[in-house]
């Protein structure tokens, strides 16, 4: 049994060996085994970047899907090939992965911020629709942390402008959103394969899209002679297995949030960033958990230290945009409250823990009430 005393404060670790790491899958050695027998890993093109893009499509239910070697890049593709030009509007949430700021104005193009929906923390359909009236020319759609965006909505808003669609699923890999599969929703998806991903080779990444000729544009893009920036026929091995048990690891995760947000909902000042449809299947990269400092009684800036002290990832999510970033680089409609609130408030749980079961969770439900019970003294040792 755990001591009441949080580790901060010289008690017993929630987590003695430190936090989680990624499960061992020996489907990933025995594929690598396989790939250096036959010696295909060293290949330009020995079918295993093929296969795994044709896997892509069947779960994905996407029929056009293109690897490359970054999700960043991906997205870049995906705008230019939405003819994307110098000096054009693009919308994004002002709380985001900053490489997809940055992707804009590596294109001479210029992010237009939105807010969050204040129900979920997730780019606001209502705000889409005030960044497609300011003239933007596509917007870039990101699942975060756990959460939906309203895809029926936005789309049906995008669609009657013009507007072309970005679905960031970089962190959402294998959900479903409002009957269908995250990345699919857009005139193109992107997926991460990055090395804290959920489905990872170290670096990677991938385009998809329903459509015939925007795959087009996009492939032209790739090629330079041969595929430029290209996956690998190794990462793909690695890849290949991850993507098999990807439905089943989502459902184990699923489980261990479930258990999780029951725990967490006895304390004051905690709150999960809740599903938003009811039909939806989750993925959690990082689970955001919502701050309330004041129900709570403790600021971020003493929880992550003194829950990181437990052997537990847990960390701060994004610096807002229009806070961290120049007011030069970026326009809105106004001001942007939810996402000034996430930049403060916002806690990010990293997902390998999620595969450990009930017990974890409860160690670390435990955990955030013992730092709740002890804030007057975590605050004055921190501050010391």
């Amino acid at each position: 049994m755990t001591s009441d005393l949080p580790a901060f404060l010289g008690g017993e670790k929630a987590f003695p060996a430190g936090p989680s790491l990624p499960r061992h899958d020996m489907g990933i050695f025995h594929a690598l085994e396989s790939s250096w027998n036959d010696s295909s890993w060293a290949s330009y093109d020995s079918g295993h970047v093929l296969g795994l893009e044709k896997s892509i499509a069947e779960l994905f239910v996407s029929p056009h899907v293109l690897t490359c070697s970054s999700g960043t890049l991906g997205v870049e593709v995906a705008l230019k090939s939405l003819g994307i030009k110098p000096g054009d509007l693009v919308g994004l949430s002002a709380y985001e992965y900053p490489g997809n700021f940055l992707t804009i104005h590596a294109l001479g193009a210029k992010p237009f911020l939105v807010d969050l929906d204040p129900s979920n923390w997730q780019i606001s359909a209502r705000g889409v629709a005030k960044a497609i009236g300011a003239g933007c020319k596509a917007m870039i759609v990101s699942h975060l942390h756990g959460g939906h965006v309203d895809m029926k909505s936005i789309m049906e808003t995008c669609s009657s402008s013009g507007v072309g669609i970005v679905e960031d699923a970089c962190q959402n890999p294998g959900a479903v959103v409002q009957g269908k599969s995250s990345g699919t929703w857009g005139d193109f998806g992107v997926l991460s394969f990055g090395g804290s991903k959920l489905v990872t080779s170290g670096r990677g990444g991938a385009i998809l899209t329903n459509r015939p000729e925007l795959a087009q544009k996009a492939k032209m893009q790739l090629l330079r002679g041969s595929k430029l920036a290209a996956l690998s026929e190794i990462q793909a091995v690695v890849l290949a297995p991850q993507l098999a048990g990807l439905k089943k690891a989502n459902i184990e995760r699923m489980n261990s949030v479930g258990l999780l947000g029951k725990k967490l909902s006895r304390i004051t000042g905690l709150e999960m960033i809740e599903p938003s449809f009811e039909i939806d299947q989750h993925a959690f990269y990082k689970l955001g958990i919502k701050l309330n400092p004041e129900k709570y009684g403790l600021n971020r800036e003493y929880i992550v230290p003194a829950i990181q002290a437990e052997g537990i990832a847990l960390d701060v999510g994004f610096a807002a945009l229009h806070v961290s970033r120049s007011h030069s680089r970026w326009q809105s409609a106004g001001p942007l409250p939810e996402a000034a609130n996430a930049h403060e408030n916002m806690m990010v749980l990293h997902h390998p823990v999620l595969l450990e079961g009930e017990n974890s969770m409860a160690l670390i439900a435990k955990a955030f009430e013992k730092i709740q019970n002890h804030a007057a003294a975590i605050r004055k040792k921190a501050c010391s």
